[in-house]
This record gives C-alpha cells, sequence and structure tokens, in this order.
C-alpha cells in the first residue's frame, strides 16, 4: 500500500456519508483533491485515467445528492469509475488496483455493495438499470433511486438503444446520465456523436416545464395518458422553435441538458431537481477526457491508459523497445497495409479500436478503404458480411472477448453464405490486468462448432503474416486468426508472405517418448518446457504445431496417435471445448487411447493480474507445462 498524500477534505470522506457533511461550497476543492489523487496513483500504478478525471465532478455530485449504496448508480465500461472507487471505502487500497488479489480494474458488486453492477463490456448501463428500477418498483421500493452514467462512445452500441427503447415504454422512474466528451478510446465517430454536438436545450425552458407539470399534477390533470399527450405536444412545439428533433423526448424520455460537467454545484442542483420526478429522464453533461491534467486533456486516445508517467512533467516512461520484437497488433497492422497495396478489394473494419489493434496504419494510408463504426461489434461484423458478399474482401479486427457479442453474426451473417470474412480476434487468451471481462479465454470453443469456419493461431510473427496472406486469397470462405496481446518473439518479424495449407500443421521437433500438441504463441513457452524436460528426464519430445484448430490436421493426428502413448496438449484458452477437447475427441472417434494431459484456462473466471501471473496461475506458464509432462 502506497503512501497516502494528505488532503485537506479527501482524507476526511471514507465513504459517502462522509462526503454529505461537506457544505456545496466545498465540493469544488474536493474535487481538485480527488482529481489529484487520480493522478498519484494511476501515474505510479497504471490504469485508465482520462475517463476518470473527466468525471470526477459527476462522482461527487451522484454521491452528494443520492443515498447510495441504496440507490443505485450503474456505469458503463467502468473506466471512468475510480472516484467512485476511492470515494467507497476503498482508497487505502487503491494502490492495489490492477494488481493479482488487488482491487478490481472495474466496479463489481463481488467487491462493494456501491458497485451496483458489473462493467467492462460498453452499452450495458441503461438496459441494467431499467432492470433494476423496474425491480424496485415491483417490490415497493418507491424510494429507491436508479441511475445509469454511460459515456465514452457507448451510446454508439446497439444495446443502449435496446435500452434506451425498452425505457421509453415500460413504467419506471430511471434516469440516464449521458457522459458526452466526443471520445470511446480513440475519438466517437457516426451519427450519435454529430447529433449530441448539435443538441442544446435551454436551462430556462426546463424550469419552466418542471412548474408548470407539478401544477398539472397538484390540479390533477397529469395522468399516463395525458403526461403522453402533453409530452409529444410539448415536443412538437420544441422541434418547431429549435428547428431540430430530439430522439430522447421523441422516444417519451425527458430530456435535460446539454449541462457543464464540470460544474460541481450546478450539477448538485441539477441532480436535486429532477432526481425525484416520474418517468424516465436524461441529462445530457458535456465533459472532458482527462480533465485537469493538461497532457491528457490534449491528447486524450494517448492517455486513455497512458502507462506510468512524471505527474509534473506528464512524461510517460515508455521501456525502451529498441532490439525488441514488435507488438502482434503492430505486425497485423503494417501487414494489412502491405496486402491492401497489392489487393484492391482489401478494406478494414474496427469498433472503435483502431489505435488498439493498428488498424490506424491502414486509416492514414487509405483513410477510405478503413471503417471504425463505433463500439457495434455485431454492426462490425454484419457490416463486413454485406461488404464481402459485393466481392470486397474484409479484415474485421475486434478484440477475442468483445467478439462473444457478435456470435449470432458471425452465424447467420457470414458463416451460412460462406463469405470471405477474415475475422482478426486480438487480444487472445490471457490479457492481463482489465481481468475476466476482458480474457479472451472462449474463442476456441464457441467458434469451434460453426460450420466452414478456418480457425487459425500463428505461433510467431511470421506465421501471422502468412496466415493473413492465405485468408486474403480467393475461395478460402470465413477466416478466423487468433493472437494475443503484447509482443512476439521474433525480432525480424518481416518475412516473405506465403500460402499456409489451411488445415495443416508443423512438426516442430522429433521425439519418441512424449508429444506436445500446441497451439499459438504459447508453443512458444511449450518449447522451452520440452527443452527442460529432455535435460531433466533423458527422454526426447515431439513437438507439433497445430496452427489451424478447424479444420484439424488428421494427417498430425494420426500420426501421434500411432506414435505415442503419452501426449499433452497446449493452449491458451478454456479447457472446456478447446483445442485439447478437440484432440481428445479425435482420438476416441478413431480408436486411439493415448494418455492425454491438457494445459489451458480452468473452469473458472480468471482474476486481473500480470499476464505472466496469471499464466503461472492457471499452471500455463513454463513450470504448469512442465508440471504436465511429469504426470
Amino acid at each position: 500500500m502506497s503512501e497516502k498524500t494528505t488532503y485537506t477534505l479527501l482524507n476526511g470522506i471514507h465513504y459517502p456519508a462522509d462526503l454529505k457533511r461537506l457544505t456545496p461550497d466545498q465540493l469544488p476543492a474536493l474535487c481538485d483533491e480527488l482529481r489529484q489523487d487520480i493522478i498519484d496513483e494511476v501515474s505510479r500504478n497504471p490504469g485508465h485515467f482520462g475517463s476518470s478525471l473527466g468525471v470526477v465532478e459527476l462522482t461527487v455530485a451522484l454521491h452528494y445528492v443520492f443515498n447510495t449504496p441504496y440507490d443505485r448508480i450503474v456505469w458503463d465500461v467502468g473506466h471512468q469509475a475510480y472516484g467512485h472507487k476511492i470515494l467507497t471505502g476503498r482508497r487505502e487500497v487503491f494502490s492495489t488496483n490492477r494488481k493479482l488479489g488487488g482491487i478490481r480494474p472495474f466496479p463489481s458488486p463481488e467487491e462493494s455493495e456501491y458497485d451496483a453492477f458489473i462493467c467492462g463490456h460498453a452499452s450495458n448501463s441503461i438496459s441494467a438499470a431499467l432492470g433494476m428500477a423496474v425491480a424496485a418498483n415491483r417490490k415497493g421500493e418507491t424510494d429507491r433511486r436508479v441511475v445509469a452514467v454511460i459515456g465514452d462512445g457507448s451510446m454508439s452500441g446497439g444495446l443502449a438503444f435496446e435500452g434506451l427503447n425498452n425505457a421509453s415504454s415500460t413504467p419506471n422512474d430511471l434516469l440516464i446520465i449521458l457522459n458526452d466528451n466526443d471520445m470511446a478510446i480513440d475519438r466517437s465517430v457516426g451519427g450519435m456523436k454529430q447529433y449530441l454536438v448539435a443538441l442544446n436545450t435551454s436551462p430556462w425552458y426546463n424550469r419552466w416545464r418542471f412548474k408548470i407539470s407539478q401544477k398539472f399534477m397538484e390540479w390533477g390533470w397529469l395522468t399516463t395518458s395525458m403526461k403522453k399527450r402533453i409530452l409529444r405536444f410539448n415536443n412538437s412545439l420544441k422541434s418547431l422553435f429549435s428547428n431540430q428533433q430530439n430522439v430522447f423526448e421523441g422516444m417519451d424520455i425527458r430530456y435535460f441538458g446539454p449541462v457543464d460537467g464540470h460544474n460541481v454545484k450546478h450539477l448538485v442542483q441539477v441532480l436535486h431537481t429532477i432526481k425525484d420526478m416520474q418517468g424516465p429522464k436524461l441529462l445530457h453533461i458535456h465533459t472532458t477526457k482527462g480533465k485537469g491534467f493538461a497532457p491528457a486533456e490534449q491528447a486524450a486516445t494517448l492517455w486513455h491508459a497512458p502507462g506510468i508517467f512524471d505527474k509534473e512533467t506528464g512524461e510517460r516512461i515508455v521501456t525502451d523497445t529498441e532490439g525488441m520484437p514488435p507488438l502482434f497488433q503492430d505486425v497485423f497492422g503494417r501487414t494489412l497495409l502491405e496486402l491492401a497495396e497489392k489487393n484492391p478489394r482489401i478494406v478494414g473494419v474496427t469498433p472503435a479500436m483502431p489505435s488498439g489493434c493498428s488498424m490506424n496504419i491502414l486509416m492514414k494510408a487509405m483513410p477510405d478503404r478503413a471503417f471504425d463504426v463505433g463500439i457495434a461489434e455485431g454492426h462490425a461484423v454484419t457490416f463486413s458480411a454485406g461488404m464481402a458478399k459485393e466481392g470486397l474482401q474484409p479484415f474485421c479486427n475486434i478484440y477475442s472477448s468483445f467478439m462473444q457479442r457478435a456470435y449470432d453474426n458471425i452465424i447467420h451473417d457470414v458463416a451460412i453464405l460462406r463469405l470471405p470474412v477474415v475475422l482478426c480476434l486480438d487480444r487472445a487468451g490471457l490479457v492481463g490486468e482489465d481481468g475476466p471481462t476482458h480474457h479472451g479465454a472462449f474463442d476456441l470453443s464457441y467458434l469451434r462448432p460453426i460450420p466452414g469456419l478456418t480457425i487459425s493461431s500463428p505461433m510467431d510473427e511470421h506465421e501471422l503474416r502468412r496466415l493473413m496472406y492465405t485468408a486474403q486469397l480467393a475461395d478460402k470462405g470465413p477466416f478466423v486468426i487468433r493472437y494475443p496481446r503484447g509482443r512476439g518473439v521474433k525480432v525480424d518479424w518481416q518475412c516473405p508472405l506465403e500460402e499456409v495449407p489451411v488445415g495443416k500443421g508443423r512438426r516442430l521437433k522429433e521425439g519418441k517418448d512424449l508429444a506436445i500438441i500446441s497451439l499459438g504463441p504459447i508453443g512458444n513457452t511449450a518449447a522451452k518446457a520440452i527443452a527442460r524436460y529432455e535435460q531433466e528426464t533423458g527422454q526426447s519430445v515431439a513437438h507439433y504445431d497445430l496452427r489451424f484448430l478447424k479444420p484439424l490436421d488428421t494427417e498430425l493426428l494420426q500420426e501421434a496417435g500411432e506414435k505415442f502413448h503419452r501426449i499433452v496438449t497446449v493452449e491458451d484458452g478454456v479447457l472446456n471445448g478447446g483445442m485439447g477437447a478437440a484432440i481428445t475427441e479425435y482420438m476416441a472417434d478413431h480408436g486411439f487411447a493415448p494418455d492425454i494431459r491438457r494445459v489451458g484456462i480452468p473452469d473458472q473466471f480468471v482474476e486481473h493480474g500480470a499476464v505472466k501471473e496469471l499464466y503461472h496461475l492457471c499452471g500455463m506458464d513454463e513450470e504448469g507445462i512442465l508440471k504436465r509432462m511429469k504426470e
């Protein structure tokens, strides 16, 4: 636990009850201290930075006005919740954030009663909060307030619109706070972003409307049916005089704003005014991502999760990478541009992650051939399918964990028609400090049953380049390439682009006593374990790189089944239904009965921590593989 800076106000705030003892005039000073505390902590213990700085005032106002945890605050994604954690009993342990055994990277009810719902994947806050609001009504908890805080581009996700649509037709008193900072991780894109920039409503108008509605209620005029008719009439008048439509009020959701999200005293006043209003309502606030730290305000994408930095100078402490292998994502980005220069059919698609997956390399060189569709993974896949149907060759790059949100799109819109969409799954396997919501643990298992899908995983950078080249050749159909977060193993990553026979693995090493069958980059760890095993036991071990989970290399597996009585499978994915399960099924179906031991992610949600620590925890590091071999 790091030594805590002494702050005049913040040191006396342990829970929201302490916060409520302050006067409204003291809140701006508290916000300054809270913002500085986040800067202090994240500068030495890396995490999500800019988003949390942008909502400091909102966080303070919410806990000042609402009776948390009885009142529910549902954060979307969770990038913005560091201030929330600090104000709700976790300041003393915040230095353990994202570390193995420490507090979680995102809000979770399993960690604190103040965390109303799980966060990690975008756009779920409105739906979850609506469910809570309806449950409160059903249980007669008429004094319980429910708030959804959505922002960082999450409003572009389809689930957010589904939640809004249902909120407009279901009796509830939900408050939705739209944190509009013009950002996701990269800049927000799309029509909703442009709409929010232009949207405006007069504060005088809202005060006038509130007073009129109170009078109507006193006189008994504001029945449910009358309320809807008045609301529609009112919206029509407002659209006429303002010369713009309000999509939220068109859905019978009261709209307030936009409001300065950095004026904490005004936010408190507004929240006090609207919190007890009946019916669904939306408060639109404008904030600046990275507020209060000049470098983060000027380069919000870079400072979304900047790593360690000097809080005084703003200099990021970057490890010298000269002479080190490149990141897998950078090899992908540079190879994609290389392929696109030769193949005019190639286009790139990403849902709000152009920097994270290095699609920005193609975007910069060929802006008309790369598409950031916003936080909309299902749309990204079906959009790619539409282009593929008309003759283009899309490379659709989505983080493995987020591809779970597009599962039906893969089956219904890509696989059934056998369309040539290349699905590039970045961050496959254990990803580290972001924890269970972000581990790419399940893709091998959930993709394996889909007919006609090619599923591959490169062991190194050369293999990634060759698989990408192979995937864009004619008649390859839907093609999955999965690769991890982080660096590969080859400094000389550039190699000739050559076709890889689909469904064919490689024998990397001969052996006679034991066989290791691996898939993907974890094969490099397996190779180290093999060398130690041979040195310690004097036995010889064969090593096969399966390369393709689907179609399986049946010749390779038959050779292994005939020659070896002991086989260890190694994969960076869940054991249930994964590569080891596929090999076990093959052996059983073809009359082979080797003793098979499997290395992979166990049947549990793996916590957060450094990748090296998590590999050891799951028995997937060199020691764990060696142990399995000795068994």
